[in-house]
């Protein structure tokens, strides 16, 4: 029987923190669903069919990987798909506390729901997709912090030119 576990997150953009846990994730699970939350309350920077292609395009050479949307609860999305996990990266220990409420909800909503930690590689834990998008605003080179491609459409979103090598 195939392992799945659901990797949710919003993924405005993916990271190379994300694509850590993705991969490392994939030892584990035979197959994950990178599935892109709908939050009508934040205002992303990149539209759900952007995200869609991005994460796509980097993870094109994993052929575990799926890569959906959905809107409303985890644990209503999860009901559909009925994984065997949900698949979540920590960065620090500021990230546990946070992670432990949200897991401790979607456990008490839905028994059946485990949530699969994996701490992000050291030289990803400072990642976010927002400190990302809060640099490329100023211009920074953000080459060692997201796929090449993604670099390029932060630059296009904030209609800069790509810094020289």
């Amino acid at each position: 029987m195939m392992k799945v576990a659901v990797y949710p997150g919003s993924f405005d953009p993916i990271t190379y923190g994300h694509l850590d846990i993705i991969q490392r994730g994939s030892k584990v699970f035979d197959k994950i669903i990178v599935a892109i939350l709908v939050n009508s309350s934040k205002k992303p920077l990149f539209t759900v069919e952007e995200r869609i292609r991005l994460i796509e395009e980097a993870t094109v050479h994993m052929p575990y990987i799926e890569v959906e949307s959905f809107d409303g609860l985890l644990v209503d999305y999860l009901r559909k798909k009925n994984p065997h996990a949900i698949l979540r990266g920590l960065r620090a220990i500021s990230d546990f506390e946070y992670e432990l409420q949200v897991a401790s909800i979607n456990r008490k909503l839905n028994e059946k729901v485990e949530t699969f930690f994996l701490m992000t590689s050291n030289e990803y834990s400072f990642i976010s997709s927002s400190m990302v998008k809060e640099v490329v605003r100023y211009g920074a080179n953000v080459k060692d912090l997201v796929p090449e491609h993604v670099e390029l459409a932060l630059r296009k979103k904030f209609n800069l030119e790509c810094p020289a090598d």
